[in-house]
């Protein structure tokens, strides 16, 4: 990738976007903070101190380019532990020592550790430390209070807690717990409205509006109290004068207990692999296709945690769901994770009293959900499609990080990965021969330019920094072979990882092909699954639905192509800006002409990574024409792309037509060639039509109408619209 020609330059431009998003972030890590600390029973404002002081030295220091950071949600259960045991001044010290820890790992060089663990492993432990969060949060979000030895008994409490809530006398609690459940449910389905006026402010700062507002209520309209009971809200928000003369003072008396050191190796191995985790996954997201140096990013986050355990924060870590939301506001640079903690300082400055308004119920209703996301049902049914095998590792990590902790728990998944390895292959030897022995030999193959590369012997978590090494030293633009005919076995970790690489490299413009899997076999269809050679293979039939035998007998009536199987190969959208920040699974239901200059389908994408990805599905048509068009972007113009004008997002005007200009909201970089394209035809055209989002690449043209599938109705008027436009614009 060639460098950036004048980056002040770039840098100031962007400056509206990145702030505008800095602060769209801010309205999440504030209610996320002062929740995530109660949960681990610190003060409320120590998870906002730890994302202040991450957004400001990470911004300044780090190696990712997008990221957000502040206080993780997997280290809930190591500062509960540790709070309970050392008390919160040893706590501070932990953390201390943990940041040291971390700035270590990153000066050695370290953050290729994360690619040791493997993949059902770390998400047994990630289930585990979500099934933590939501047993202990979810009686406090039903107003119940109550104290057990470990996770489970809070877990197997919950049936007695919600019958509880259904009988309790006592109004302040009623209201406690009608805000807990009032807040679930906005967590719940916020994210079905698929309303861009209504997703400009989050989910969680929607629950701390309506908090505030119904305390304003009953004070001002009704003049009476907050009927919440006193001990269900936020107390003790210090000001920034308060938290400066009040700093702790961290207690080094324990450093060399057992509990200690325990804790402190807890505290750096989750949130090493969380921020590494969730710095490989935003990545994947970030439209410039930048790779982060995540060991300066270590660096960064290790020198924020020192900083923030001095000042009464917990550990800061990148945050994947805050990272996400980040990339989809827009954000280009690291400043969007500064100016996302200076808006923190200004709300604790200005509205620190109104804090005191949010009842806990509420905050621990955003906490249960994200504890949900982390271990839902659909991550076991994900472990079973993969593989039966994956299952064992996945519940083996989640019991004994529940029973035991957390680091139990990820070297029990490692150990017991390994073993069903060894019972898989039937041989010990396999692994014990070869994990030594260098097996991966990459060259550029001169004929074509492409980079070859062979794996061989055996190809799984334990030796996976090999190949991840070659891989990284090839420019996503280039085409790369990888052949795995001279390897035995191949685990689901590398599985998912090529898939990533697949993904990353058809982005950026290159090519990624895997070969030499063609006598290689697996239990199950899914693509992640574990390749080995099976004696039967299997094949699963599957039917059409109802919807789909009405779009094959569409296909008939109008002779067009019909085809339902899913599709991976979609380079075709990769140069579209409305998949710049989302992730492209598939699609399926093609409808095409014959020569395939138009074809609609279903398409099933993401928005954002981990627990703040989001699985939407709709139905588009893509236009392949044979001249060069200006890349823009149409949409139908409303209050937000109005407001969008200051975040530096200009509407282009087409002179002469001043209802189109009014109604419509045209973008893109060339505005000379735009307007040309823009004609009398095209535009009395788009006027006299309903609207669809449209958008050219420059070869061809995205039109889509809701962010939905589309009933058959819908998709005959789709294909109409995308018929005549075609004939408009090449004067057909």
């Amino acid at each position: 990738m060639s460098p950036r020609k004048n980056n002040i330059q770039d840098f100031l431009k962007a400056l509206p976007k990145n702030m505008f998003s800095g602060f769209v972030v801010s309205l999440i890590a504030l209610p996320l903070g002062l929740g995530l600390a109660m949960a681990s029973e610190a003060p409320p404002i120590s998870g906002v101190i730890a994302a202040v002081v991450g957004g400001i030295v990470v911004s300044i220091l780090g190696g990712s380019h997008v990221t957000i950071s502040g206080p993780g949600n997997g280290l809930v259960g190591v500062l509960l532990v540790a709070i309970s045991t050392l008390g919160l001044e040893s706590t501070y010290v932990a953390i201390i020592c943990s940041g040291i820890l971390l700035l270590m790992l990153g000066f050695f060089r370290m953050g290729a550790l994360a690619d040791f663990f493997p993949s059902s492993a770390i998400q047994g432990m990630l289930a585990a430390i979500g099934l933590i969060i939501l047993g202990k949060q979810f009686h406090i979000m039903l107003a119940h209070k109550i104290n057990r030895e470990d996770t489970v008994d809070y877990l197997i409490e919950i049936p007695y807690t919600i019958n509880d809530a259904l009988h309790y006398g006592n109004k302040g609690l009623i209201f406690a717990a009608l805000a807990g459940i009032i807040s679930l449910t906005i967590m719940i389905f916020y994210s079905k409205i698929r309303n861009k006026y209504l997703q400009l402010i989050p989910a969680p700062m929607w629950i701390v509006i309506l908090s505030i507002g119904f305390s304003y209520y009953f004070e001002i309209g009704l003049h009476e109290t907050n009927p919440i009971s006193k001990e269900y809200m936020i107390s003790g928000i210090p000001t920034i004068q308060a938290i400066i003369a009040d700093l702790p003072r961290p207690d080094f008396s324990g450093i060399l207990s057992f509990s200690f050191l325990g804790s402190v190796l807890a505290l750096t191995l989750i949130s090493g692999i969380e921020s590494l985790l969730s710095i490989k996954a935003v990545d994947k997201l970030d439209p410039e296709k930048r790779r982060s140096n995540v060991n300066k990013d270590l660096k960064a986050l290790g020198i924020a945690t020192i900083g923030s355990g001095f000042l009464g924060g917990l550990n800061v870590v990148t945050v994947i769901a805050r990272s996400s939301v980040n990339v989809n506001q827009g954000a280009s640079n690291r400043s969007s994770n500064f100016f996302h903690a200076l808006f923190l300082v200004l709300f604790i400055v200005f509205f620190s009293t109104q804090l005191t308004r949010i009842p806990l119920p509420a905050l621990m209703a955003i906490l249960v959900y994200t504890g949900y996301k982390l271990a839902s049902p659909k991550v076991v049914t994900k472990m079973f499609s993969i593989g039966k095998e994956q299952l064992i590792i996945f519940f083996v990590t989640l019991i004994l990080t529940l029973k035991i902790g957390l680091i139990t728990g990820i070297i029990s998944g490692v150990i017991t990965t390994f073993i069903i390895h060894i019972i898989v292959n039937k041989s010990a030897g396999l692994f014990l021969r070869n994990v030594l022995k260098p097996n991966v030999l990459m060259f550029k193959e001169e004929e074509n330019g492409s980079y070859y590369v062979s794996v061989k012997h055996f190809c799984s978590f334990l030796n996976y920094f090999r190949l991840k090494k070659h891989l990284d030293a090839v420019p996503e633009d280039e085409d790369v072979i990888v052949d795995f005919s001279m390897c035995e076995f191949v685990d689901d970790t590398i599985m998912e990882n090529i898939n990533n690489y697949q993904e990353l490299f058809s982005k950026r413009g290159g090519h990624f092909d895997v070969i030499g899997l063609d006598m290689h076999d697996t239990d199950s269809k899914h693509p992640f699954a574990s390749r080995r050679l099976l004696p039967v293979p299997k094949i699963i039939k599957n039917s059409l639905t109802r919807r789909q035998t009405s779009m094959e007998v569409l296909a008939k009536d109008y002779d067009l192509n019909y085809s339902a199987e899913k599709k991976k190969d979609v380079s075709f959208l990769n140069n579209f800006s409305f998949f710049r920040t989302k992730q492209i699974n598939h699609i399926y239901n093609e409808l095409s002409q014959i020569d395939e200059t138009i074809k609609l389908f279903d398409i099933e994408f993401s928005e954002g990574e981990f627990i703040a990805k989001e699985v939407v599905r709709s139905t588009m048509l893509h236009i392949n024409l044979n001249i060069s068009l200006p890349e823009f972007t149409l949409d139908r113009e409303g209050f937000l792309e109005k407001v969008s004008a200051f975040a530096g997002f200009k509407d282009i005007p087409i002179e002469n037509h001043e209802d189109f200009s009014k109604r419509f909201y045209l973008m893109g970089e060339n505005v000379a060639e735009i307007s040309k394209f823009f004609d009398d035809d095209v535009t009395h055209f788009f006027e006299s039509n309903p609207y669809y989002h449209v958008e050219s690449n420059e070869r061809a043209l995205l039109i889509f109408g809701k962010e939905r599938l589309a009933s058959v109705k819908e998709i005959k008027a789709l294909f109409d619209f995308g018929k005549r436009l075609k004939n408009v614009i090449t004067k057909g």
